[in-house]
């Protein structure tokens, strides 16, 4: 797949790709890296329907079907705090059950 995001992280244990299971990876960003992240998320999107998201050590190929389903929540309790998240359902034929990015 030719839309490869990479995910700015810093381990190094040797690629796995991922193709079933589960798994997260969260780390912090500022708010330059964020964007450079989200501007290659965005492109990826615009060229295909297929990415392939990346760390250092791990890689998830995937092809994804529209719509594309965006949440938007907020809340203050002590602290306020905004989510965004993106969430891709696999293309039809496809053995998972969709690709959340946040």
């Amino acid at each position: 797949m030719g839309n490869d995001i990479e995910f700015p992280d810093e381990s190094d244990h040797g690629r796995k790709t991922i193709t079933s299971g589960f798994f997260e990876r969260e780390i912090r960003l500022s708010g330059g890296e964020t964007a450079a992240f989200l501007h290659n998320l965005a492109d990826a999107i615009e060229s295909d329907t297929s990415i392939t998201v990346s760390g250092s050590d791990w890689e998830i190929p995937f092809e994804y079907r529209e719509p594309i389903e965006v949440e938007v929540e907020f809340s203050k309790k002590r602290e306020g705090e905004l989510e965004i998240e993106v969430e891709f359902s696999e293309a039809r034929g496809g053995e998972g059950s969709g690709l959340s990015v946040e």
